[in-house]
């Protein structure tokens, strides 16, 4: 099965590589990328590994399709242990490096140990060179690029880069594919900066056996029209994510003032047709096989600031926008800018940001804490400034690269109440107090409170694709209202499950949870073209809910229980300022533990641990979950 590649293991302590295949009982269960990913973590670590030790496995998982002509299909999950979560960990990115890798011949590659010096790897076809890493190290990832680039000669090479954040191990750290795209939640970043590599760049001529499949590209040329159709398509591909900032404001969703507010009063200074309109967006950028062409590159106009480089952004421009409650696009384009460049996740950066500024204006912080930085809400200049501390761990900013959760803990008077994450990792840009579906998604999340795993859209009803979804999922147009709570595990349990299968074979969510053109049914036709045998839909389905149940036994395995699946307890005890005077709008423990009761309820796992049970397991075909959670009496 060449089309899926072999996993190509590297000891960066031995400088040793060796080259795994992958049998076919094991893609067959897990499917590719996210799948096979999230099984070589459970066999590789456990809940003793140091998410930023030598025994932690930085995972490389390119998408079944990846490489193909398969419409929007470039996309690659990295896998790793959380030094943000301290649990299980996915991250997914687009760009073009999955495809260049996948054309290598391989498929997956795994780090393990820690070189002794700082490198970077080359891979070109099935030739492995470490490099001296010496020149680059302390560079920008914009910097270090370049720098590479000329030393191997060629610009077309495809680069997984770090910069200066993920060599200070700043917890939120981000891997920066070729510069503008990330693997961002999480904290990869600095599990590569902790293994002293600072890039991953990737050279490869070979074609996949998808490329000549008949039967398999008439499938993809149907996929693209489908997707197309899709009523936003055509908003998506004009006005990229940011095209949301109007329509999430004007329903009062719009995380503002670090979730204190709903609506942004000035929304309309930095939203995706201001970009447009105001000819700061200089072009539009799509992915491998991409032609929604969501991702932006936009420049700054003026004096004040110098800016320019991918996006920004939906949650981009909620985290240095709304969030921070700074109007200036020019400003969020810079910090926007910076974030790409030292390697930082900018949700989790903008919202540790916006819990100092939080911590400042109500006294629990001074400018004696700050380094003398006035760090109020809708000071730009601080902000930028900021984000620069955090890189390098600078002064405060070595309490902010611990995450917000930490900064929390560390700083202590009550600032946990603001400090708007679940799992220790920051919460992404939607007001979960009015779409209960986003609410119990984010609670479940193994990752922690976002949407990149289980991506409900379709509940806030803004498309007639999303509102027939929802009505197909639950067989009645009245469940068809985000602030209910009626449904909503069913809804999650089909996000989930559809969302695990798009990330193993390589689509962006986009195609299958934020548009809906590309709908499980055509994937199970694709997979089974692929692979030469028939797959239906309930089995594709199975599988991915056979992930989903991998990925929640890894973090039980590390001690999870019912308690970790929470929210926030702002978005608990209070509603947005802006909304008061209506009815009252916060996830109530009550409503959530209603809720987690049917979602566990339809997984079959127990309800007081929110442990998978040996059925569920059985059913699953998941023996080695099994024994390892006897030893530990986990069921």
């Amino acid at each position: 099965m060449n089309f899926l590649g072999e996993v190509l293991h590297i000891d960066l302590s031995k400088k040793k590589t060796w080259v795994e295949e992958i049998k076919k009982e094991i893609w067959m269960k897990f499917f590719p990328s996210r799948g096979l990913n999230a099984k070589l973590l459970w066999d590789l670590t456990d809940e003793n590994t140091d998410p930023l030790g030598e025994a932690n496995v930085l995972i490389f998982g390119t998408g079944g399709f990846t490489g193909s002509k398969a419409p929007s299909s470039g996309r690659t999950t990295v896998t790793f242990k959380s030094p943000a979560t301290n649990m299980y960990f996915k991250s997914n990115v687009g760009g073009e490096w999955g495809a260049e890798f996948k054309f290598t011949g391989y498929g997956y590659l795994v780090f393990h140990g820690k070189a002794e010096k700082p490198v970077y790897i080359y891979i070109e076809d099935d030739d492995v060179y470490f490099k001296d890493a010496s020149t680059v190290w302390g560079k920008d990832v914009r910097g270090a690029n370049r720098l590479i680039r000329d030393e191997l000669g060629d610009d077309s090479i495809e680069l997984a880069t770090i910069g200066p954040a993920g060599e200070n191990l700043v917890r939120i750290s981000a891997i920066m594919f070729s510069t503008y795209s990330a693997a961002a939640r999480g904290g990869g970043g600095a599990v590569m900066g902790s293994k002293n590599l600072k890039a991953i760049a990737v050279k490869g001529t070979k074609k996949t056996e998808l490329n000549e499949n008949k039967k398999f590209n008439e499938l993809s040329v149907i996929a693209k029209k489908e997707i197309m159709n899709d009523s936003g398509f055509k908003g998506l591909s004009k006005y990229g994510t940011s095209g949301s900032v109007s329509p999430l404001n004007e329903i009062y969703a719009w995380p503002t003032r670090n979730f204190q507010k709903a609506y942004f009063v000035d929304a309309d200074k930095i939203s995706g047709e201001l970009l447009v309109e105001s000819g700061r967006l200089k072009k539009r950028v799509a992915c491998y096989s991409c032609m929604i062409g969501c991702h932006r590159f936009t420049e700054t106009k003026g004096d004040k600031y110098h800016g320019f480089g991918g996006g920004p952004e939906l949650e981009t421009i909620n985290a240095f926008g709304a969030g921070t409650e700074v109007s200036d696009i020019d400003a969020i384009i810079k910090a926007n800018e910076l974030c790409n460049i030292y390697g930082l996740d900018t949700i989790s950066t903008g919202n540790v940001i916006q819990w100092a500024m939080e911590s400042y204006e109500k006294g629990v912080i001074t400018k004696e804490d700050t380094d003398g930085i006035e760090l109020k809400f809708g000071n730009s200049e601080a902000m930028i400034k900021m984000v620069e501390k955090i890189a390098y761990r600078d002064g405060f900013g070595d309490v902010l690269a611990e995450g917000v959760k930490r900064a929390a803990e560390k700083v202590g008077k009550d600032s946990r109440k603001w400090a708007v994450e679940g799992k220790g990792l920051e919460q992404s840009g939607v007001d979960t107090r009015v779409a209960k579906g986003y609410a119990l998604a984010f609670a479940v999340n193994p990752r922690g409170a976002d949407h990149l795993h289980t991506e409900t859209f379709a509940e806030l009803g803004l498309s007639e694709e999303g509102r027939q979804l929802i009505k197909k999922i639950t067989k009645s147009d009245k469940f068809i209202e985000p602030t209910s709570t009626e449904k909503k595990a069913e809804i999650v349990r089909w996000h989930e499950d559809c969302y695990a299968i798009t990330d193993a074979l390589g689509f962006c969510a986009f195609t299958t949870t934020a548009l809906y053109g590309l709908t499980p049914k055509m994937m199970a036709e694709m997979w089974s073209v692929a692979i030469g045998e028939q797959v239906s839909e309930e089995e594709l389905m199975k599988a991915g809910r056979r992930i989903v149940t991998l990925e929640k036994a890894y973090n039980v395995r590390c001690g999870a229980t019912r308690s970790d699946d929470r929210l926030p307890w702002r978005i608990m005890n209070e509603d947005a300022e802006d909304r008061l005077g209506e009815d009252f709008m916060a996830n109530t423990q009550k409503e959530l533990d209603k809720m987690l009761d049917e979602y566990y309820g339809l997984h079959g796992w127990d309800l007081k641990s929110s442990w998978p049970t040996r059925k569920v397991l059985e059913k699953l075909d998941l023996d080695f979950v099994i024994k390892e959670l006897e030893k530990r009496n986990k069921l």
